[in-house]
């Protein structure tokens, strides 16, 4: 066994209540495996297999363990192929829109190593074309016909990963985890980056052209329904009285063991971030900053109050940037210059708020920042990326609809809004062939000249990085005003109601919904203490009721719902997955619970601790702070809401929670949203619970 420790704890002190726990335990003799080795792969292996959810092709080469010059000269390969930006995979068929996704990396294990290939293919394209674009890069890499300086760049992108993964307890803790199993010393590990900074383009060349042949194992996944499904009967299952007040040896062991109190940090807005203001062609911008004590990492972000809902085409146009150049730089210039930095750029355009961020090395800030914006005040259009991205960007559509999980998604957000909702704020394939280009560019022109905030999380000071934004970040004479948001209006649930949408599969996915009061501050611990004593974990009501008890379901889960903005209503919404023929008995058993709580008070104590546990364990860090700042904002409140909780939570009783379930949640009219395949279902039943509309993927997606 294993154990790893993160966090402000003493080791001995943990190892000690374990071994105090499992000493009522004999071990047992262990029964040696021995592994014996592959047999080699001389020539393609392919296979297809047929699902509902969308296509794509993943290739295989085998490669030794861990702990072999092989594994090392894997990884540094893998990157050469594949980085997310200057790989030979990013830049010649990414970049270029030849396919809709293709990616690669290694997984390196104890006994054998792998290296994965991934791709999607366009609108038209099969996948074995999408496979061969993919096993042509390899041949580049036989070639060597890459930059020398990639290998450079890529040993820099590996020291801010590994620096990136050291800022956490849980980071280091896992590369301890993934040294012990891979069974690679930790000392090697440390002289990573140096191992790796000693090979050279003509090792990359050699050991490409020795292990990467036609030895590899090549799996279609295809759509369309598998005629080789074989039935297995269902098995009959009793009910399993749940006993909540019962305890384990172990668990009592654990619980009478005493502990030192781990005593929770809250945020102090007022503190913890510094305000400051970029100032130039009279005007000014709010910077909000948090300073980086621990390492040489930075993130910058510029963060505007306009998203989809202003115009539909910001999330386009943000998509758009990852494809152009400029006056200056090629759009692969701009990737192998970014990632040789060790930065990276992004975009996010959410329904009513977006931003632009850059990160990397701090070292790298400067020449990184400089390149930045030159990029968003220069990109320039390009036809032919627009007209491959729209292509790309239909074949994702096609291919959401065929995923359940987006098919939800948009049954709740029709529950939630109704008919026209922001998940079916699209445009029509038709409006995307209209979009011209030099519109878009005007949007990504003009992003920072709307109001914006610039956020900073990094080593410099607030003053010194205010000193250089005010000589690279040029603020509008006056910003530009901010188009109308587009109104949606909280539907009020005064009846039952069934969405249904048909979707191939055995499984049934039921969701139920409905809108409560407007969001208020002082509800929210309260309703923190129900979510957790309900629904909200394995522990919870629901779990144990339906999924434990009485294995209804795959998976189940309930929780009353916080909203992001104080004008917006709570929500109640609770899941069940489970088998078709289920389907009868695992509604039954949720409306069941959503009428009457059962009440445990070992359960309720559990369920308080476990809160303030969480609490007093949870650090909020780094850009966590001020992101939280944001969206306390956003709710009308100046604090950290998790002061509010932990300090309220001892107060409550389970008569609170229960008198806050018989005004918000029981006896309550919901709409249950339903994923399943339309012959499978129950349609006598399912009326029982409210007029049942079918919707099309069209209504849902809004094309």
């Amino acid at each position: 066994m294993c154990i790893i420790l993160a966090g402000d704890i003493n080791p001995e002190e943990v190892i000690a209540k374990i071994d105090k726990a499992f000493s009522y335990m004999k071990p047992k003799p262990v029964t040696p495996y021995t592994f014996e080795k592959e047999a080699p792969i001389n020539k393609p292996i392919e296979a297809s297999v047929v699902g509902p959810d969308a296509e794509y092709v993943s290739i295989g080469f085998r490669f030794p363990g861990a702990d072999t010059k092989e594994a090392l000269m894997l990884n540094l390969m893998s990157s050469v192929l594949s980085n997310g930006n200057a790989g030979l995979m990013d830049l010649n068929l990414v970049k270029k829109q030849l396919v809709l996704e293709a990616s690669a990396g290694a997984y390196t294990l104890q006994d054998y190593s792998i290296l994965f290939i991934d791709g999607k293919a366009k609108e038209g394209q099969k996948l074995e074309e999408v496979k061969q674009l993919m096993l042509d890069q390899l041949n580049i890499l036989k070639t060597g016909q890459f930059d020398d300086d990639l290998l450079k760049a890529i040993v820099n992108n590996y020291k801010k990963s590994i620096i990136k993964q050291q800022e956490s307890n849980s980071g280091r803790a896992f590369a301890l985890l993934e040294s012990f199993t891979s069974a690679v010393s930790w000392d090697k590990n440390v002289k990573l980056l140096e191992d790796m900074s000693k090979i050279t383009k003509k090792d990359i060349q050699q050991f490409t052209q020795e292990w990467m042949k036609d030895n590899y194992v090549c799996i279609y996944k295809r759509t369309g329904k598998d005629a080789h499904v074989q039935k297995v009967d269902k098995p009959s299952i009793t009910p399993v009285s749940v006993n909540r007040d019962a305890q384990s040896d172990f668990v009592k062991t654990i619980a009478t063991t005493p502990s030192s109190d781990i005593k929770p940090i809250f945020i102090n807005y007022k503190t913890d971030i510094e305000r400051s203001s970029l100032k130039n062609n009279n005007n000014t911008a709010e910077v909000l900053s948090v300073k980086n004590t621990t390492n040489s990492l930075f993130s910058q972000y510029y963060y505007i109050e306009i998203g989809s809902l202003h115009n539909k085409l910001i999330p386009i146009a943000m998509e758009y940037l990852q494809y152009l150049g400029t006056d200056k730089y090629s759009a692969d210039d701009i990737s192998k210059k970014f990632y040789t930095l060790a930065c990276d750029f992004g975009v996010n355009a959410g329904n009513d708020e977006s931003y632009v961020y850059l990160n990397g090395l701090q070292e790298n800030f400067d020449e990184a920042d400089v390149l930045f914006e030159h990029l968003l005040n220069n990109c320039k259009a390009n036809e032919t990326a627009l007209k491959d991205m729209i292509a790309g960007m239909k074949k994702k559509r096609a291919d959401q609809k065929l995923n359940k999980n987006y098919i939800s998604s948009g049954l709740i957000a029709y529950a939630k809004y109704g008919e026209k909702n922001p998940f079916n704020n699209e445009l029509s394939n038709n409006e995307l062939d209209q979009i011209n280009a030099n519109t878009l560019i005007d949007i990504l022109h003009s992003i920072t000249k709307y109001k914006h905030k610039v956020l900073y999380y990094g080593p410099l000071s607030a003053s010194d990085f205010v000193s250089k934004k005010n000589n690279t970040h040029t603020l509008p004479a006056t910003y530009t005003a901010a188009p109308p948001l587009q109104p949606y209006t909280f539907t009020t649930q005064q009846s039952a109601q069934v969405l249904f949408a048909d979707y191939d599969m055995v499984q049934t996915e039921i969701q139920w919904f409905r809108n409560g009061e407007t969001y208020a501050p002082e509800k929210v611990p309260v309703i923190k203490m129900f979510n957790e004593y309900f629904g909200g974990n394995m522990s919870g009501i629901v779990f144990q009721d339906i999924r434990e008890s009485k294995a209804l379901a795959y998976s189940t889960f309930a929780a009353y719902g916080n909203p992001q903005k104080k004008e917006e209503p709570f929500f109640m919404t609770a899941y069940v997955g489970c088998q078709a023929d289920k389907m009868k008995e695992s509604i039954l058993a949720m409306q069941s619970l959503l009428t009457q709580l059962p009440s445990s008070e070992k359960l309720f104590s559990n369920a308080k601790s476990g809160i303030k546990n969480t609490i007093a364990t949870t650090r909020i860090l780094k850009t966590g702070i001020l992101f939280s700042y944001l969206n306390a904002q956003k709710k009308g409140i100046d604090y950290d809401m998790n002061e509010k909780i932990y300090l309220g939570i001892d107060r409550l009783t389970y008569n609170d929670i229960n008198e806050f379930f018989k005004q918000q949640i029981a006896h309550k009219p919901y709409v249950l949203t339903v994923v399943g395949k339309d012959e499978a279902v129950n349609w006598e039943e399912l009326k029982k619970y409210g007029p049942v509309k079918k919707l099309s993927l069209e209504q849902i997606f809004g094309y």
